[in-house]
């Protein structure tokens, strides 16, 4: 079974910085893309970045030369680097992955979400 674990949210002043972490378990034969989206109450979720293997990352406008998307592929771990956070930046952020798991008796492509961490900017 595939399970996605998100870490490093919480609250913090307005213009700090935060470092999320997930990390993705499981028979996972290769990693082919993960990401991040964010959800804030009263809106859809949103993609915040997103990283695919042989692809440049991929930013929303709103975050763009603050926030940095990297990978571990040896520990299926994706990062969101969080730099000058503002108060549009509060939000559950979900972790997502596109992985080929060994399933059974066969070979399985399917996303997988994480549970969430709450991120809160205060004044």
């Amino acid at each position: 079974q595939v399970q996605l674990v998100e870490s490093g949210g919480g609250l913090v002043q307005a213009g700090g910085s935060l470092r999320l972490s997930c990390t993705a378990s499981g028979r996972i034969l290769h990693n082919n893309a993960m990401g991040w989206y964010r959800q804030a109450p009263g809106k859809t979720r949103e993609l915040v970045a997103a990283i695919t293997t042989g692809s440049s990352p991929n930013y929303a406008d709103s975050v763009k030369g603050r926030f940095t998307i990297s990978r571990d592929d040896a520990k299926n771990t994706v990062y969101l680097q969080m730099n000058s956070l503002q108060f549009e930046d509060a939000a559950v952020y979900y972790c997502d992955a596109n992985l080929t798991t060994a399933v059974g008796g066969g070979i399985s492509q399917l996303v997988y979400w994480g549970r969430g961490t709450q991120v809160a900017v205060s004044s």
